[in-house]
C-alpha cells in the first residue's frame, strides 16, 4: 500500500517559492550610485550638524525649549485624540506587523524571500544604529528636563533621535524602495515621507520629543534607507541559503526507509514414482538465502521416504466397528423388532 506524506503549510509555502526560483525581470535590485552616495553623505553631514548643535546647547536647543513652553497639545487641544491614533503609525510593533504583512504578500506572488529579508535587514539596522545613539547621548525629553535653557544631554535618557521619526521613515520608506515601476516608486516616496513628517510632528505636538529629536530621527531613518544596496549581497547569500537549509530539511525528512533483503524463490522439482526416486541419486537440498538476520533459523523438515500422494488421493479411513458401547435393550438399525407378548387382565 503506497503513503504519502501530508504536506505542512511550510512545504505549500516552499512550493509555491520553487515555481520560479528566478526574481522577475522587471524589478531590479537598487544599487550604490553616485547618486546615492551623494545623498547619503549630505544626509550623514546632516545628522552630524544636528548633533553637533544639540552638544554645544546652539540655538536649536532654545527653539527646543521654545516650542515646549508653546505647549502645542493645549494651543490646540480640538485634534488631541486625532494626534493620538496618528502617532501610532511611528510606532514599531502595529507598523511591522502591517507593512510584514504586505510583503509576505508580495514574496507569495512574486516567488522570492527578498521583501521579507529587506525589512528583516532595515529594522535590524534601525534597532541598531538608533537604540546605539539614544544610549550613548542620554537626553531627557521635554517632560523629565530639569534645567531651562541645557540640552539634558548624559543624564540617563533616551530620546535623542526620536525612534517613532526613524521608524516611520524606514517603515513606510521600505515600500518605496521595493517598488516595482519608477512610478509606484515616487508615489511611495512622498506618501512615506508625508506619513513619516505627520509622526514627527505629532511627537512635538504631545510634547514628548524636542524639536531636535525629530530632526535627528528622520536623518537616521533615512541613512539606513540609502545604505540599503550596500547589503544587498547580503540578503542574497541569505536568500539562497535559507533555500539550501530548506533542501537540507526536506532531503531529512524524506530520506527512504531500509527494507529487507528480497526472498530468491526456489524452483520445485515435479514429482516422481517410487522407481525414479530410488534410481535418482540422493542430493543435498540446495540452501535458501536467509530472509533477515533478525530472524532465528528454523530446524530442517525430514518427510517420510516414498511417494507422497495428495490428501484428495487417499482413500477414507473409517472405523471397523461402532465405538459406543453396546446396550443389551437397543435394537440394531434395520432389525425387525420383535413382537411383546400380549397380556391381558
Amino acid at each position: 500500500m503506497r503513503t504519502e506524506r501530508n504536506l505542512t503549510r511550510l512545504d505549500r509555502v516552499f512550493a509555491r517559492l520553487d515555481r520560479e526560483p528566478e526574481r522577475p525581470a522587471h524589478i531590479d535590485v537598487p544599487k550604490m550610485s553616485r547618486h546615492r552616495v551623494v545623498l547619503f553623505s549630505s544626509t550623514l553631514a546632516f545628522y552630524m550638524a544636528i548633533v553637533w548643535a544639540v552638544v554645544t546647547s546652539s540655538w536649536l536647543v532654545r527653539l527646543d525649549w521654545q516650542v515646549m513652553f508653546f505647549r502645542p497639545y493645549q494651543q490646540w487641544s480640538g485634534i488631541h485624540w486625532f494626534v493620538d491614533y496618528y502617532v501610532v503609525l511611528g510606532q514599531r510593533g502595529p507598523t511591522a506587523v502591517m507593512v510584514a504583512a504586505w510583503l509576505g504578500w508580495r514574496s507569495w506572488r512574486q516567488h522570492t524571500l527578498r521583501p521579507l529579508l529587506t525589512l528583516g535587514a532595515s529594522l535590524l539596522l534601525l534597532n541598531i544604529t538608533v537604540g546605539a545613539a539614544k544610549l550613548g547621548m542620554g537626553r531627557l525629553g521635554p517632560h523629565y528636563a530639569t534645567v531651562i535653557g541645557s540640552n539634558e544631554m548624559g543624564l540617563g535618557g533616551d530620546i535623542f533621535p526620536s525612534g517613532h521619526t526613524a521608524n516611520a521613515v524606514v517603515t513606510w520608506g521600505i515600500l518605496a524602495y521595493l517598488a516595482s515601476t519608477p512610478r509606484a516608486r515616487r508615489w511611495l516616496s512622498a506618501l512615506s515621507a508625508v506619513t513619516s513628517l505627520g509622526v514627527g510632528m505629532a511627537t512635538v505636538y504631545l510634547g514628548t520629543h524636542w524639536l531636535s529629536d525629530v530632526l535627528l530621527g528622520w536623518a537616521a531613518g533615512l541613512l539606513i534607507l540609502l545604505a540599503l544596496p550596500w547589503f544587498e549581497p547580503l540578503i542574497a547569500r541569505a536568500e539562497v541559503g535559507i533555500f539550501d537549509l530548506r533542501d537540507i530539511w526536506r532531503a531529512r525528512r524524506g530520506r527512504p526507509l531500509s527494507l529487507p533483503a528480497p526472498v530468491t524463490p526456489v524452483a520445485l522439482k515435479p514429482r516422481t514414482s517410487m522407481a525414479e526416486s530410488a534410481a535418482e541419486p540422493v542430493t543435498a537440498a540446495p540452501e535458501r538465502e536467509p530472509v533477515a538476520s533478525a530472524r532465528s533459523p528454523r530446524a530442517p523438515i525430514h518427510l517420510a521416504p516414498g511417494p507422497h500422494t495428495a490428501r484428495s488421493e487417499r482413500s477414507p479411513v473409517t472405523p471397523a466397528g461402532s465405538r459406543r458401547p453396546p446396550h443389551s435393550d437397543r435394537v440394531p438399525r434395520g432389525a425387525a423388532p420383535t413382537a411383546r407378548p400380549v397380556t391381558g387382565g
